[in-house]
């Protein structure tokens, strides 16, 4: 399905990442395998870990190269894309899948914690496709043909229900998702799609604290938050099957894709005059006695 494409998976040493690269390979796309690399005395980087999925690629027959980088810096993001471009010769996928958690309750939460979070993930998404993008939209110009390009952005059903230990993840994924719907509109006259998957997978993000329990490997049975269940789903958006499939979001885990249908409006209240509190009460408490808020929005989206 992907001979001769080019594909980038940021995050790709470990993981939902790993295993996306993996079947990126297997479907005949050339990979670049990106990951931050850093050693953990700070002393600089070490790209083994992505080299080792290189090395799996390489082993089944495919072709991939690594790419030791922070994909939420301006230079070490327009540098992987060119690694794609100046070793294989072009660019028609990019999976951004990199991410890292610093979870806390708000009133708890440090700056830098927000701003962390919110850099890896929203930045890291934004950095890469602001330089792919830039790529697609040149080759079309040049060619006045179509050109075949592939977003796929990782979001999280964070950003719909939240969860209160994450409210900085939370608002990242929700940036993540409004940010690929608006690139979707941009590109897709070029030949160009984007979409967004949000995927319940068993990660180094949930393996420990308050998540660790609903996302254990089970003894024995189907593993529902085994990474591989996600990585199909990737394969086939990244492939010309998905050719018309654009502006998308998805849940995919265990043997379930759900696909996430536009937010719609609600109730509505009129008033024949101007509003007032008198008559905000009136129409809005009646409505709101019969609902409770929302207090684990997760559990509720695995309901």
């Amino acid at each position: 399905m992907l001979d001769g494409k080019v594909a980038i998976v940021t995050g790709a040493a470990n993981g939902l990442g790993r295993v996306e690269a993996l079947e990126l390979g297997r479907l005949g796309a050339r990979v670049v395998v990106n990951d931050i690399g850093a050693k953990a005395d700070g002393t600089g980087r070490d790209d083994s870990a992505a080299q080792a999925v290189v090395e799996e690629i390489k082993a089944t027959g495919g072709e991939a190269v690594a790419h030791t980088g922070d994909v939420a810096d301006w230079d070490d993001s327009q540098r992987l894309i060119r690694t794609a471009i100046d070793t294989f010769g072009d660019l028609n996928i990019l999976v951004n899948n990199a991410g890292f958690l610093r979870d806390a309750m708000i009133f708890k939460m440090t700056e830098k914690d927000f701003d962390d979070v919110v850099r890896v993930h929203l930045k890291g998404h934004f950095c890469t496709m602001r330089f792919a993008s830039e790529y697609w939209r040149n080759r079309g110009k040049e060619t006045g043909e179509p050109v075949y390009g592939r977003l796929i952005s990782t979001s999280s059903e964070a950003f719909l229900m939240g969860n209160p230990g994450q409210p900085n993840y939370a608002a990242a994924k929700a940036g993540i998702t409004s940010m690929t719907l608006a690139v979707a509109q941009s590109l897709i006259k070029y030949g160009v799609t984007a979409n967004i998957i949000l995927p319940r997978a068993r990660t180094r993000m949930n393996d420990s604290g308050p998540l660790a329990a609903i996302f254990k490997k089970p003894e024995d049975g189907f593993d529902n938050f085994a990474p591989e269940n996600v990585a199909p789903l990737v394969g086939y958006l990244a492939s010309p099957a998905a050719a018309n499939i654009s502006g998308q979001l998805m849940v995919v885990w265990g043997k379930q894709i759900t696909v996430v249908n536009a937010p719609a409006f609600g109730t509505s209240f009129d008033t024949d005059q101007p509003w007032s509190f008198d008559s905000v009460n009136e129409l809005l408490s009646p409505h709101f006695e019969k609902l409770e808020p929302i207090k684990d929005g997760f559990s509720l989206a695995l309901s």
